[in-house]
């Protein structure tokens, strides 16, 4: 994980992290209306029936919504008509519910694409934080904050996951630690949040030995017990070489467990220079040989932003090959992968919040309008098209990393999206502003920045 600044000389989950690459509105929102279109009633609009499971899927809504007076993209205001959960090209049906967007911009909801809510303190008292020089420091840490908690995982988790939603988040893959110190206490209290949010989040569990597999006994059984339990999606990896410091033991392992399984795998990947080429090779390696393609992802991927564009092309091939996708979450212009180039290889890569308000740092707000902004800020765009491309990193990037489809408002996508007041996408990502109405499967489930529970 990384995140944060720091004044010059302090160490912090951005700069230990750095280092170890090297070295290796208005309230006119809330006079939005649902009701049949021909009489207003209270605002509001259906819950809606069975919710996406893990990954997606249909089934949401199953009434006809209209929503009036939108501007998709920020173009001609018009209507989207929403049936079961799905924008359709078709006319309203006779006795559709109407929800008045008054001009506001409609843009797909965002997917986070790497996150660790069971981390979070979010909506606790503040927790002064001690310097931290490793990751061994950091993980200590992380020890002692968890056994501090008087809130559980999955109450803190559903806090930080109903925010998300409230800015806009449709998806989320879910990074839980998993070690002896906290048995499965963090999947099982994530797998709690989803299921109480399966209304409005679609959400897919990692369990993400931040302690490492091989330095660490007893993480490798509980990687296997949740597989086995099928509480979770994924199976992680932190640092084969210079964390764990046994590549094949712990790409081995991880792999074993996942393939055994029938999960994917998500590993963490901070390891610079010739460790972190050598980390990707053997994931490709392997997801080759146990027939994954397509169920593997590299989250930050640290050593990739640095190779030449000849290097760059030729691991590039090699992901997109077995279909890999790749995570970042622009801790900075250094270390954020170059996402467009991967692209234009084949190469999946979705963008994520990472850490929000843990012993690693205090920053971090689970908002990925804010990521967008911070993933243009790192790059220093300046046109309209680049901005819009920030956009679309945190809405369909993370929708292919976690097999989602796009929510891109045509017809077919599923009724994902947010409504704010603006001039146009370009604008929105600098200026972030409110999420007036948040939408998932055509029901309304945040307005004016607040959840609706």
């Amino acid at each position: 994980m990384q995140q944060s600044s720091a004044p010059t000389g302090a160490v912090s989950r951005r700069s230990m992290l750095a280092g170890a690459a090297a070295l290796a509105g208005t309230a006119a929102a809330a006079a939005v209306t649902a009701g049949p279109a021909s009489a207003a009633v209270p605002a509001g609009v259906p819950a809606a029936p069975a919710a996406h499971g893990a990954g997606g899927g249909p089934g949401r809504g199953s009434r006809a919504v209209v929503f009036r007076d939108v501007r998709p993209f920020g173009g001609a205001a018009t209507d989207l008509v929403v049936v079961d959960g799905k924008i359709t090209d078709g006319p309203a049906p006779r006795g559709a519910k109407v929800v008045r967007g008054g001009g506001r911009i409609a843009l797909p909801s965002l997917v986070d694409a790497h996150i660790h809510p069971d981390k979070t303190t979010w909506g606790g008292p503040w927790v002064s934080r001690r310097p931290a020089e490793t990751i061994a420091d950091f993980v200590e840490q992380d020890v002692e904050l968890f056994r501090a908690q008087t809130r559980s995982v999955a109450e803190r988790a559903y806090g930080l996951m109903s925010h998300a939603v409230s800015r806009g988040t449709r998806g989320m893959r879910a990074h839980a630690d998993v070690a002896p110190a906290y048995g499965l206490a963090g999947v099982e209290g994530l797998a709690e949040a989803r299921r109480r949010l399966a209304h409005a989040l679609d959400v897919q569990i990692v369990a993400f030995p931040q302690h490492g597999v091989v330095r660490t006994p007893g993480t490798a059984r509980l990687l296997e017990e949740g597989a086995r339990r099928g509480v979770v999606d994924m199976i992680g990896g932190i640092d084969p070489i210079g964390f764990d410091h046994a590549l094949d033991e712990h790409l081995d392992t991880v792999f074993g467990i996942a393939d055994r399984h029938g999960v994917g795998v998500d590993i963490h990947l901070h390891d610079g220079g010739d460790e972190g080429v050598r980390a990707i090779r053997g994931i490709i390696e392997r997801t080759r040989a146990l027939s994954l393609a397509g169920k593997v992802t590299i989250s930050h991927v640290f050593c990739l932003p640095g190779l030449s564009d000849r290097d760059l092309g030729t691991l590039a091939a090699g992901l997109a090959d077995q279909d890999i996708a790749l995570t970042t979450v622009a801790p900075s212009r250094d270390l954020v992968l170059p996402i467009a180039r991967l692209r234009e290889h084949g190469v999946r890569v979705g963008l994520g919040s990472d850490g929000v308000r843990d012993s690693w740092s205090p920053f971090g707000n689970a908002d990925m309008l804010h990521r967008a902004h911070i993933l243009g800020w790192v790059t220093d765009v300046r046109l309209d098209e680049e901005l819009a491309d920030c956009y679309r990193a945190a809405a369909h990037g993370g929708a292919d990393v976690m097999g989602l489809p796009h929510a891109d408002l045509t017809p077919g996508a599923p009724a994902d999206f947010v409504l704010v007041r603006g001039q146009g996408l370009p604008q929105v990502v600098v200026d972030m502003p409110q999420r007036d109405l948040v939408v998932h499967g055509g029901v309304v489930v945040a307005r004016d920045g607040a959840f609706l529970s």
